[in-house]
């Protein structure tokens, strides 16, 4: 069975507050979220809001990329490489490399970007 994404954010924050030798108290005292609430969200039975998740790394004093990288590693390995639906594997990051594409992004082997235009009138507002 595949890792769901709350369960793998949960383990996160979990594992986080854990190593800094923190109780569920203090953190969600300080992130200002019910003890109930914060600790449904670490056992992966509640999805925690985007506003929620900000206020729980804010005090865990850990960055939400660096939660959210963690988080994605999880999901890799719980489900490997992803495939489109005729099982044809799609690339995947090159982690063994430091290369960067010319957005900042880790480049990804056999990757093609492809950029829409933004409408016409988009632009103009803007």
């Amino acid at each position: 069975m595949a890792l769901l994404l709350r369960e793998a954010l949960g383990d996160s924050l979990r594992r986080t507050r854990v190593a800094q030798s923190r109780t569920l108290r203090e953190v969600s005292n300080t992130a200002r979220v019910s003890l109930g609430y914060l600790s449904e969200v670490e056992r992966g039975r509640k999805e925690a809001s985007s506003e929620l998740l900000a206020a729980i790394c804010t005090a865990l004093a850990v960055p939400l990329s660096d939660v959210m990288s963690d988080v994605s590693d999880s999901l890799l390995v719980s489900t490997g490489p992803a495939s489109t639906a005729d099982g044809i594997a799609l690339p995947t990051a090159d982690t063994g490399s430091s290369k960067m594409s010319g957005n900042g992004s880790p480049r990804i082997a056999g990757e093609t970007r492809v950029v829409i235009p933004a409408p016409a009138r988009a632009l103009a507002a803007a």
